[in-house]
């Protein structure tokens, strides 16, 4: 006789063991399955003495089991107690092999209708249940046949595996079960994400196990990680136990070494161990083979679930991770609910509901939050490729709001990153700073503030509600999110932002529609340092537009390459292909690691044939190349030495950083007198303290690079910053207000040195006020050096970060220029020093 049971739960993690506890609460006939000869097998799974969180801390627990935040042992070992003590009928190796349903309902089966009424009280109805039963088959051939049946799978057992060579040698292992069994390894972890920190944290938490610990994360961000682990993981590193190395990637692993390509080139390291926490996706074989499908055929998508966690299979519900719901709180929650639903309680609200009734409260209309829920779902296109169960947890971290018209949503020159979909109406973005009136309009379905989002600097343009218009904010952290986790969206915002680049760099009367075809075959490549996207002599089409990071552009002369010019972001190569046929005629590879549009170079090609603007544009500038070329090539002879000169001195300001500057700041030796009028213009501007060190830094040929910021297109000192201190301005200059804590994370992230740490001086007095009363330093006098004599307190004065700030709100531009009395000391943007100009003047 094969047994029936009301529920079958299969998989015995939170949100499994909390079914099950609830089901056998209830009376209801019901059996757990579990694989392993233990529950909870992805938490047993965690490292031994792990930390495990109770997130998030403002949802309510209704599961009969307790859960608060606690050592992993101690977790386990209350869930153990609390389950025995529930009756919860627990079957222990019972891995399914397979979920089929018979399509034959049982007889006399009834589904039990519990309804609440307006005083309070409930009644209960019966209705003959409809959906057939399905049969469970075990690994051991064992068969169990069930009315209904919870998947609680999760995620984990299924991990994604490193793809690059040599990711299947022994020392690689995708799972850390005891930090302490491990001593004096050079160990990489890779995964930015709560495993792999909690992995390397652990690694690192006993000095006396004397590992060298390296944590490899893709990103500058670590957006799917919990705030707690990501501080816990600064420390560390601020401490020296952990190295981080950010936006890698790992491209080759050998026996006891892993090649690591970063954003200034490869790096070759000892390596004794690879632990990588990379994620897992649904196990989609097994899911689809029980007849449930998934929301898309991205290899990420979670299978289509209604509001009450049901499959489009009649009778399976799932829950947990492979629901989309990851966090341990979320998962005993379902748990708990989901045995409500299949109990007949279809009128319970999700735990979360009273956190989103009060985001929704200030909108218009009578909408429910799934009501609401949904509405923004389907409205907003990156949020399309979410589940019904998806977009609750992410709304929990962002906001909804109702603008009314000419309401300004955020200003030109504002600070901020976060995203905004439009749900309803259209919003006025404000191209022309001196003439408000002419605007452009995003309606209803669309995005904006990507740019912030992907380049950190600062809002481009004001934008206006064009008329009462519903927007969703999205942090920062929650997109970054989104898109890692939901593919469409990521593919959607990549569309648009590569749709509005290419507006803004060929203009030429384009319009949307025009560049369908174009981008339907573009793509988004990282291309490392040093690697060509060009290369001179070979054919090809493609055309580049640099999205992020720069390029340099070589000619091969007499056998050397040549350096002919900087091509910064926002600029685009390999145009004159597709114009002429011909062959490449010069080489273009990064400087430092970028991101490149590629488009392919037929639709593009068709785009020139039906807008003749764009093709006139191209061609001028092409015809400036070709000039750019025949010149060199003119040169080859007769100014072999200055050829050599240009491309040695070019070659050196790229490797100081140029590669990544906005500005630079540098001298030409054969003007400098050394009289430091640099220095002191600079103390002057900034109340004692110099920003720049005229001497320090490196030279080649006349030219000298000091140790002044380059202002980098993404600076490196923003990554890290805990108050949010560091910012862009209106003209390009990233400088640090007054909200430092003096952390140190920016001076240890600038790979040039431009940053300290020092007191803040006090500001100089007005004069009267100094020549009457003697207040404060007096003219001539440094602030510091006055604050040392005179104030006590200065002595116990925090310190915070200082760096050039190009003497932003000063006429006349960067005080060091100014005060340079041979006009030795220039501020350039490398595309305005780099170019064929330098070999002209060599020439006359």
């Amino acid at each position: 006789m094969v047994t029936t049971y009301r529920i079958a739960i299969v998989g015995s993690g939170p949100a499994g063991l909390s079914a099950a506890a609830h089901a056998a609460k209830l009376g209801l006939s019901h059996i757990l399955l579990e694989k392993t000869d233990h529950l909870s097998d992805t938490i047993y799974k965690y490292q031994k003495g792990k930390h495990v969180m109770a997130t998030p801390s403002q949802l309510v627990l209704r599961s009969p089991l307790d859960f608060e935040a606690g050592k992993r042992e101690v977790i386990l070992g209350t869930w153990n107690e609390q389950t025995a003590a529930a009756g919860v009928n627990v079957k222990h190796g019972a891995e399914v092999k397979s979920i089929v349903g018979t399509g034959a309902p049982i007889p006399g089966s009834v589904m039990p209708i519990v309804s609440r009424n307006r005083d309070g009280t409930t009644s209960t109805t019966e209705l003959q249940r409809n959906a057939p039963p399905y049969r469970l088959t075990l690994v051991n051939g064992e068969e169990i046949m069930a009315e209904t049946v919870i998947m609680a799978l999760g995620t984990q057992g299924n991990p994604n595996l490193m793809g690059c060579p040599g990711g299947n040698l022994p020392h690689v292992q995708y799972q850390l079960d005891d930090p302490t069994e491990y001593t004096d390894e050079h160990i990489f972890v890779i995964g930015g994400g709560d495993a792999g920190i909690e992995n390397a944290l652990g690694l690192c938490a006993d000095p006396a196990q004397n590992n060298t610990v390296t944590l490899i994360n893709r990103t500058a961000d670590f957006p799917t990680a919990k705030d707690a682990n990501v501080k816990a993981l600064m420390a560390a590193r601020d401490s020296g136990r952990i190295s981080i190395m950010a936006e890698a990637n790992t491209t080759a692993v050998e026996p006891g070494f892993i090649t690591v390509e970063t954003r200034d080139g490869e790096v070759r390291a000892r390596c004794d161990r690879i632990i990588a926490r990379i994620g897992s996706a649904p196990p989609r074989s097994f899911v689809e083979g029980c007849g449930i499908e998934f929301a898309s055929a991205d290899r990420l998508a979670f299978p289509k679930l209604s509001a009450t966690f049901e499959s489009t299979a009649p009778g399976i519900y799932v829950t947990g991770a492979l629901a989309g719901y990851p966090l341990i709180k979320h998962c005993m929650n379902q748990g708990h609910d989901v045995v409500e639903f299949i109990n007949g309680n279809l009128d319970l609200k999700p735990a979360d509901e009273p956190i989103l009734e009060a985001k929704f409260a200030g909108l218009p209309g009578r909408r429910s939050v799934a009501e609401w829920l949904e509405y923004l779902r389907t409205s907003v296109s990156i949020l399309n490729g979410m589940s019904s169960l998806q977009i609750r947890e992410f709304m929990l971290d962002s906001s909804v709001k109702r603008y009314a018209q000419g309401e300004v949503i955020f200003e030109r020159n504002a600070p901020g990153s976060s995203l905004f979909g439009i749900a309803d109406g259209e919003v006025a973005v404000e191209v022309n700073q001196n003439d408000p009136s002419i605007t452009v309009q995003i309606g209803a379905g669309q995005i904006f503030g990507e740019v912030g989002l992907i380049s950190g600097r600062r809002r481009g343009a004001t934008i206006r509600a064009a008329r009462d218009t519903i927007v969703v904010e999205i942090s920062r952290n929650a997109a970054l999110k989104l898109m890692s986790q939901v593919p469409s969206a990521s593919r959607e915002i990549t569309r648009i932002n590569t749709e509005r680049t290419l507006l803004q760099i060929f203009k030429s009367g384009l319009a949307p529609a025009d560049l369908v075809d174009v981008i339907a075959n573009a793509k988004v490549e990282t291309i490392r340092s040093g690697q060509a996207i060009i290369k001179e002599g070979e054919t090809g089409d493609d055309i580049f537009i640099i999205r992020s990071g720069s390029m340099v552009v070589e000619k091969s002369i007499g056998g050397k390459p040549v350096f002919l010019s900087y091509v910064p972001a926002g600029s685009y190569v390999g145009e004159m292909s597709v114009i002429d046929g011909s062959a490449r005629s010069a080489t273009v590879r990064a400087a430092v690691k970028s991101d490149v549009i590629r488009l392919s170079g037929e639709p593009f090609r068709a785009l020139l044939a039906a807008k003749p603007q764009l093709l006139d544009k191209l061609r001028g500038e092409m015809a400036s190349r070709t000039q750019l070329n025949n010149f060199v090539e003119s040169k080859k002879d007769s100014f072999s030495g200055v050829v050599d000169m240009y491309t040695g001195v070019a070659n050196f300001l790229v490797e100081q950083g140029l590669g990544e500057a906005t500005d630079v700041l540098l001298i030409d030796e054969k003007l400098c007198v050394g009289c430091d009028n640099c220095e002191k213009a600079c103390a002057d501007t900034h109340d004692g303290l110099s920003r720049l060190d005229r001497e320090a830094g490196r030279t080649y040929a006349h030219l000298h690079v000091p140790t002044s910021c380059r202002h980098c297109e993404h600076p490196h000192c923003m990554a890290d910053c805990p108050p949010n201190a560091i910012h862009r301005g209106p003209t390009g200059e990233v400088y640090i207000d007054e909200t430092c804590i003096g952390c140190g994370n920016c001076q240890r992230n600038c790979p040039y040195g431009v940053i300290r740490l020092d007191k803040t001086p006090p500001k100089k007095p007005w004069l009267l006020s100094w020549f009457m009363f003697g207040s404060g330093p007096g003219p001539g006098e440094a602030s510091h050096k006055w604050a040392k004599k005179h104030d006590p307190a200065y002595a116990e004065k925090a310190k915070k970060a200082i760096k050039c700030d190009m003497c932003s709100g000063q006429e006349g531009g960067p005080a060091c220029v100014r005060s340079c009395p041979t006009g030795a000391a220039i501020r350039v943007s490398p595309e305005q020093f780099l170019g064929v100009a330098l070999m002209k003047r060599e020439d006359r």
